[in-house]
C-alpha cells in the first residue's frame, strides 16, 4: 500500500516539478511567410559540417544527399571522416558528391585512434581541424581578389578569418533543405553558442514503436529540455546527431580534447560548453530525421545497453538505485492494480491506477510527436521493464570487460583509458 502511494507521489512530482520534461513543445521556431520568427543574420556566417562515419554505406544514401542539398546562403561546406571503414563508406561519399552536386564534399580519414580516444570524436577532431584550415584558405582566396577597404571591413567583422560555426551531424540524419539555415538563424538571433536538436528517430517495426519513443521519453525526463535551456541552469544536454556549434564556444571550452574519452559525448559536449559559459539550446527536430533502422529487439537492445551503464558512471550503487527507482515508478502501478483486483482491496487498486493513470498520460505527447497509436501509452511499464533489463545488460558487459561496444570497438572506462 504505501510502496503503490509513494509511486503515485512520484509521478505527480514528475508531472509538475521535472521541468514539464513530458511536454513536447520545445521546437526551433521557424521563419514564417510573413517574416515572423527570429530574424535573418545581416551577413551569413560561414559552417563546415562534419560528419564522422564508420561503416555507413546502409545509411549514407539516405541521409549524405540531404546535406548536399542544403539551401544555404552563406560560405558551408561538408567535411565525411571516414573513420577506418570497411565498407566502402568514403569511396560511396564521393560518388554521391558527384550524382547530386550541392555543397563542395571533403573526404578524408584520421587514422586509428590516439590513446584514450574514442573513434568518433578522433574523427570529429580531425574534421575541425580540417575545416578550419579549409575555409580560412578558402576566405583569404576570396580576400586577395578584394580591395583593401573590403578586406578592413571583413576584418572587423571576423577576428581571424575561421569557420564560424560547426555543424556535428552523424551519418544517418537526414536533414531537410531549410535544416542548416534555421539552425544558424537561431543561433545568430538569440545568442547561442550551442543548437541542438533531438532527430526524430525511425519508428517503422513493432519493437521499434515499442522501444523509439519512450527512448526520447526517458532521455527528456533525466535532461529536461527547459532546464537545459535555462542560461544559468546546470542541466547540460545536447543530442549527438545534430549539434550546432559556435567555433569560439569550442576553443573556449577545449573541445573535443576535454572529452575525448567520452561514450555519451553529445551530454559531455553540451556540458563542457555550458560550463565554460556557452549558452545552449536543445529541442525536438521537425526536419531532421534519422534514418538508421532497428528492426529487431536485439539491435534497439545492443543501442541501449552499450552507454546505459557508462550514463550510470559505473557504479554499483547507483545502478541498484537506478533500479529500484524504475520499479516503484514504473512497474508498481500496474502491479499494484493486479494485486488489488486479487485481493480486493480498492484503496490499493485506486492507487496504483491513479499512478497508471498518470504514467500513461504523460506518455501520449510523445506518441503523438511520433504519429503512434495512444494505445501505446498503457504498455510503458513494460517498455520500462525493458529498459531496466537493457540497463541491467550494460552493467554485466561491462564487468566481462566487452564495455561499450560499437562496430568493432570497445570502450573502457575513462579512468581505466590510456
Amino acid at each position: 500500500m504505501w510502496i503503490a502511494a509513494g509511486s503515485l507521489a512520484a509521478w505527480l512530482w514528475l508531472l509538475l516539478g521535472q521541468g514539464f520534461f513530458w511536454r513536447t513543445d520545445v521546437r526551433l521556431p521557424r521563419r514564417g511567410p510573413d517574416g515572423s520568427g527570429p530574424p535573418e543574420p545581416a551577413a551569413w556566417p560561414s559552417v563546415a559540417v562534419v560528419v564522422p562515419a564508420r561503416d555507413e554505406s546502409g545509411v549514407l544514401p539516405a541521409s549524405l544527399p540531404s546535406l548536399l542539398a542544403q539551401d544555404y546562403p552563406g560560405p558551408a561546406e561538408i567535411f565525411l571522416i571516414d573513420d577506418g571503414s570497411s565498407d566502402g563508406t568514403g569511396k560511396l561519399g564521393r560518388e554521391l558528391a558527384e550524382e547530386y552536386g550541392g555543397l563542395p564534399l571533403t573526404v578524408d580519414s584520421p587514422g586509428e585512434p590516439g590513446p584514450g580516444w574514442t573513434g568518433k570524436l578522433w574523427a570529429v577532431r580531425h574534421g575541425m581541424a580540417l575545416a578550419t584550415t579549409r575555409i580560412a584558405a578558402d576566405r583569404e582566396d576570396e580576400g586577395d581578389r578584394e580591395d583593401e577597404g573590403d578586406r578592413e571591413d571583413e576584418s572587423d567583422r571576423k577576428d581571424d578569418g575561421g569557420v564560424d560555426y560547426l555543424l556535428l551531424t552523424d551519418a544517418d540524419i537526414a536533414h531537410e533543405p531549410d535544416s542548416l539555415r534555421e539552425l544558424v538563424r537561431a543561433a545568430e538571433a538569440n545568442g547561442l553558442d550551442l543548437v541542438s536538436q533531438m532527430a526524430r528517430l525511425r519508428v517503422a517495426t513493432c519493437w521499434e514503436r515499442l522501444i523509439v519513443p519512450a527512448f526520447v521519453y526517458f532521455f527528456a525526463q533525466l535532461y529536461p529540455f527547459r532546464w537545459v535551456n535555462r542560461p544559468r541552469g546546470r542541466t547540460a544536454a545536447a543530442a549527438g546527431g545534430c549539434v550546432l556549434l559556435r567555433r569560439e564556444a569550442a576553443e573556449r571550452a577545449g573541445i573535443p580534447e576535454t572529452i575525448r574519452q567520452s561514450v555519451i559525448d553529445d551530454v559531455a559536449l553540451a556540458r563542457t560548453v555550458k560550463r565554460s559559459g556557452g549558452r545552449i539550446w536543445l529541442g525536438l527536430a521537425d526536419r531532421v530525421d534519422s534514418v538508421r533502422p532497428y528492426p529487431r529487439l536485439g539491435e534497439l537492445w545492443r543501442m541501449v545497453s552499450r552507454s546505459a551503464y557508462t550514463q550510470l558512471r559505473h557504479n554499483p550503487l547507483l545502478l541498484l538505485m537506478t533500479v529500484a527507482g524504475l520499479a516503484v515508478v514504473y512497474l508498481v502501478p500496474p502491479a499494484a492494480v493486479g494485486a488489488g483486483v486479487l485481493t480486493g482491496r480498492p484503496a490499493l487498486l485506486s492507487l496504483g491506477a491513479a499512478a497508471w493513470v498518470l504514467m500513461a498520460g504523460s506518455y501520449i505527447p510523445m506518441l503523438r510527436y511520433y504519429r503512434q497509436t495512444l494505445w501505446l501509452a498503457p504498455l510503458l511499464p513494460l517498455t520500462a521493464l525493458l529498459y531496466l533489463l537493457m540497463t541491467v545488460d550494460s552493467a554485466v558487459r561491462h564487468h566481462l570487460g566487452q564495455g561499450a561496444a560499437w562496430k568493432g570497438r570497445t570502450y573502457a572506462r575513462p579512468s581505466a583509458a590510456p
